[in-house]
């Protein structure tokens, strides 16, 4: 599913338990300005993100083109929802340097268990 260039577009890991129940229920209270895209449907194209960096950590790219990823990408998929200004404290100075350093360790554990490559996760 390619999405509209007038929306953010996360990219998820179909593959993962955790992931699906969070897209479950953005597909369900999200506005029409984000679309959600199985990683393992799409092909890589030149100029993005790999496949491998998608799985390593979450991507969103937002309806101008940037890429926003971990945590910045989660409270800007969330900015499509009612509870956006929740998320937004990730972003506070103390809190968000916490929130990143958790969110990599968590993303990285996450690809191990999922896809069994330490070294993978590491780049």
């Amino acid at each position: 599913m390619n999405a509209p260039t007038h929306r953010d577009t996360l990219y998820y890991d179909g593959n993962c338990p955790l992931c699906m129940r969070e897209v479950r229920l953005l597909s369900q209270i999200a506005d029409s300005g984000l679309a959600l895209v199985d990683l393992h449907e799409v092909p890589d194209e030149t100029g993005q993100p790999t496949r491998l960096e998608k799985l390593s950590e979450l991507h969103l790219k937002t309806a101008d083109g940037q890429w926003r990823v971990g945590v910045d990408a989660t409270v800007t998929a969330w900015s499509h929802t009612r509870w956006g200004p929740l998320f937004s404290v990730l972003r506070w100075p103390l809190v968000g340097n916490l929130a990143d350093l958790v969110y990599r360790y968590w993303a990285r554990k996450r690809y191990q268990r999922l896809y069994g490559c330490g070294d993978c996760a590491e780049q």
